[in-house]
């Protein structure tokens, strides 16, 4: 199940006043209820309402018919309605269209700027304030991906016009690698912020064997938008949630061993040496009866010499 967090600016609320949370969902999770036309029409109402009941506070949908204008098998005034009938938000929606071999070849997309003019429409009387394309083509070549990073620039323009921003949502390929450029480096680099987000889903990332918050720090202001997701359930993929604690060598074999730090009153550090100053070091000798710490050393010395272990240059340091 995908949530989805909004990013907002604007004054801290004071201390004592609880904070409150703004959180979608993505429609595509729960797609074996509601995920058609025949789905939606039966089953859109208890669903909706029980969304609401759960404190989700808007949806993100993911099932456009471009050639109609529909969204779920319906008008786009009665998606809208049939949200705030329980009080939730047509928030953001999930729309791709690829460009044609010619319009890649040529660099020249007016025919699909078109059918944007329709789906924006479209999205407009649904009440939506985002857009966000949810995958494309990765082409084999930087020429072609720069094609589609301008056609995704246009289309944020277009957005622009009726008021909606314009997006691009990850999955775990655009972390691969064109011409030895990381393809997601690239469309950073190669859209323009004013007119395109990213929807970082961290999940995707995670299995691209990406940190988010390593991109959050390079490209500031670039994410208006998140997935919060995991395999099954959070935590139980290992990826998402303590990827960065991974990659600084701190590990959790399972979800539920995460959940337990929380109850834990005291931590005990072995090797501080390696937590305090990067490496091992013995600070102390503890000779057992009847064995003096010089004859100790000594025994010690003599087994480790010849070792590059760092156990056993932290000995013969000491």
């Amino acid at each position: 199940m995908s949530a989805m967090l909004v990013a907002a600016c604007g004054q801290q609320p004071k201390a004592q006043e609880p904070v409150k949370k703004d959180i979608g969902l993505q429609l595509y999770s729960i797609r074996n209820v509601i995920g058609n036309a025949e789905k939606y029409a039966a089953n859109h109402e208890q669903v909706f309402k029980a969304l609401a009941e759960m404190g989700y506070t808007s949806v993100e949908a993911a099932n456009y018919d471009g050639e109609q204008g529909l969204l779920y098998g319906v008008k786009p005034e009665q998606y809208k309605a049939d949200l705030e009938a329980v009080g939730l938000k047509s928030l953001s929606s999930h729309v791709g269209h690829s460009l044609s071999p010619e319009e890649l070849k040529t660099g020249k997309f007016d025919e699909s700027m078109k059918w944007w003019d329709k789906a924006i429409a479209v999205h407009k009387a649904a009440g939506c304030s985002y857009i966000v394309t949810p995958s494309f083509p990765v082409p084999d070549n930087l020429k072609d991906l720069k094609t589609y990073c301008d056609y995704f620039t246009a289309i944020g323009k277009k957005c622009a016009e009726a008021d909606i921003k314009y997006g691009y949502h990850n999955h775990a390929h655009e972390f691969n690698k064109v011409e030895d450029k990381v393809v997601y480096d690239f469309m950073l680099e190669n859209t323009d912020p004013a007119y395109v987000f990213f929807q970082m889903d961290v999940y995707w990332a995670c299995m691209g064997r990406a940190y988010p918050v390593e991109y959050f720090r390079k490209y500031p202001g670039r994410f208006k938008m998140l997935h919060i997701k995991d395999h099954y359930e959070l935590g139980e993929s290992g990826m998402v949630g303590n990827g960065m604690g991974a990659k600084n060598g701190i590990l959790f074999k399972t979800s539920a061993s995460l959940e337990e730090t929380g109850r834990v009153q005291i931590v005990a550090l072995d090797k501080t040496g390696t937590i305090t100053l990067g490496e091992p070091k013995v600070t102390d000798i503890l000779p057992a009866d009847g064995v003096d710490e010089a004859s100790l050393l000594k025994l010690a010395a003599s087994v480790e010499q010849h070792s590059e272990h760092p156990l056993a240059k932290a000995v013969m340091q000491y």
